[in-house]
């Protein structure tokens, strides 16, 4: 059986096909820290505490020491590729790196590291811009939609370290061998699937929901005896690396909406490097991500570590939960006639 295509490879030929070589060079830069990352996580408690809180960053969040290392391990790599700024979950502001850079890095260098412990699934997210120094934003490169993006992705170091990749023209998905410490193309061209039974949502938090997430997942409960006319499966892994590669592979519906809870009202992810990146990934696999009411690529941000409602998945899902935003009774499938006749239920 022939090797599979390497990272390095596909990356060498997507520059035939006119992707930047710098773009390129920051992917691999990236796949090194993976990989450094991916070693330290697999210690687990055979090395120092790697869960221990060691402060907070600015918005609060405990940093670990897994946090931290993880960042400098990134950091140190995206130096060495030439990138001019990056924005980093470990930091307040942006880090100026090269001054001749083209590129800036939005990065959040190990989340959902607070899993480890629990020895279920991290990664790491990514978001490449282009380094534009005559913008008047005061946010600098990162001042614009995420409509710029060149380049997006996510580690999960999980069951296998892997990569789900986009340079702009599609998604492909990257799996390390550790035998050579090489990643190789998987799956390529990868199309998120629609008629999908699965949502992925914190139901815990069920209370505090806006009225549209709770009709949406009202009707998904009430299965085949409700509007929706079939049984679902819900899903929550409670790691977002994880929940959008099973959706990049399996289809489906993430949700992490507003809600009425103190300091939830504006969502909770972080928009330039978590909510923006994984949106370019699933519109580039055919999928589509809101917040409910906008497309997640066509907002503009305000702060560095601005947050967002973040719902994601099949394009079915997601146009489905946007109408019953607009109002519930623009949902084709709550109209009379969907629900005699069962037409259309998806």
């Amino acid at each position: 059986m022939p090797k599979a295509v390497s990272l390095s490879a596909y990356c060498e030929g997507m520059i035939a096909q006119g992707i930047s070589a710098d773009v390129v060079g920051v992917v691999n830069a990236l796949s090194v820290s993976a990989k450094s990352i991916s070693r330290l996580i697999a210690l687990g408690p055979l090395d120092e505490p790697l869960s221990r809180a060691i402060g907070a960053n600015s918005a609060g969040d405990v940093q670990s020491i897994v946090d931290v290392r993880s960042h400098e391990i990134v950091m140190a790599e995206l130096g060495r590729a030439g990138v001019a700024a990056v924005l980093s979950e470990e930091a307040d502001d942006v880090i100026a790196l090269n001054t001749s850079g083209t590129l800036a890095v939005a990065v959040d260098p190990l989340d959902g590291s607070s899993n480890i412990d629990t020895n279920i699934s991290v990664g790491t997210i990514f978001s490449i811009l282009p380094m534009d120094r005559s913008s008047s934003s005061q946010l600098g490169p990162f001042g614009g939609s995420g409509r710029r993006q060149l380049a997006a992705g996510f580690f999960v170091y999980g069951p296998q370290t892997t990569l789900a990749l986009t340079l702009g023209q599609g998604v492909a998905i990257f799996t390390l061998d550790p035998r050579d410490a090489e990643f190789y193309l998987t799956t390529s061209d990868v199309r998120l699937k629609e008629g999908v039974r699965e949502y992925a949502i914190n139901a815990s938090n069920y209370r505090h929901w806006a009225s549209p997430v709770r009709i949406y997942i009202d009707d998904c409960l009430s299965g085949e005896d409700g509007v929706r006319g079939t049984n679902f499966n819900m899903r929550w892994i409670a790691s977002l690396v994880a929940e959008a590669y099973r959706i990049l592979t399996r289809g489906g519906i993430f949700l992490y909406p507003a809600d009425g809870r103190k300091g939830y009202e504006n969502g909770r992810l972080r928009l330039l490097y978590e909510a923006a990146p994984i949106a370019f990934l699933i519109e580039q696999a055919g999928g589509l991500a809101s917040t409910g009411r906008n497309p997640i690529l066509d907002l503009v941000p305000t702060s560095l570590h601005q947050r967002v409602p973040l719902i994601f998945g099949s394009a079915d899902k997601v146009r489905r939960l946007n109408k019953l935003h607009e109002g519930p009774e623009l949902d084709a499938e709550r109209s009379p006639l969907f629900v005699t006749r069962g037409l259309f239920r998806t």
